[in-house]
């Protein structure tokens, strides 16, 4: 989505360019949470409450004193500059809802796919579903208070993914950590992007 070049009134400002990113990962790991944080507007939510229909399909073990779930998207905005405006788009975490994730996924530049090292198997089906669009991503890993800590490198290694894969730290609830991982996935979806062109 780039506005930038829409013809403008001689003498008008620019549009900002307007790019979408995806903020994905297993049930409860904090995209919610990382999309309020960051956000300079109210985020749109689309969170129900859990009732006992998901009993025996949605796994609450981590986040037992979890009480809701996005069933849609997270929605929220960050302006990084004048002529650069990031819309984050925050993924549900549940697999019957997963049905949304490929028109979420139109026109992204990228994602951040959140790690919960209690639950780290979730973070496959998001894995898998950006390396198989060739959407780049890094892996940040919310650090969650009593959950063991891996080095950076183990996670990776657990995770199967890619050597040129940034995986960071980072707390969901501090807006500092969550734009420091939306900094090193706008670098690391550019690189990508120019490695792509130098190959084509």
């Amino acid at each position: 989505m780039d506005y930038g070049h829409s013809e403008r009134p001689a003498g008008a400002v620019p549009l900002p360019t307007a790019i979408k990113i995806l903020i994905a990962g297993g049930f409860g790991v904090g995209k919610t949470t990382m999309v309020g944080a960051v956000s300079e507007t109210r985020p749109l939510r689309t969170e129900e409450v859990l009732t006992e229909t998901g009993v025996g399909i949605d796994d609450l073990s981590g986040v037992e004193g979890k009480t809701t779930t996005t069933v849609a998207m997270d929605f929220g905005r960050i302006t990084i500059s004048d002529d650069l405006v990031l819309y984050l788009f925050g993924t549900p975490g549940q697999d019957r809802f997963w049905f949304v994730w490929d028109e979420l996924a139109l026109g992204a530049l990228g994602a951040v796919v959140l790690a919960d090292t209690r639950r780290l198997a979730d973070c496959f089906p998001s894995i898998d579903y950006f390396e198989g669009r060739g959407t780049p991503f890094v892996v940040a890993v919310n650090c969650f208070e009593g959950a063991r800590q891996y080095r950076l490198h183990e996670v990776q290694a657990a995770l199967n993914l890619d050597p040129g894969v940034p995986v960071l730290l980072c707390d969901a609830r501090q807006r500092e950590s969550s734009k420091e991982v939306l900094i090193t996935l706008m670098e690391h979806a550019m690189k990508t992007r120019d490695a792509r062109q130098v190959r084509d």
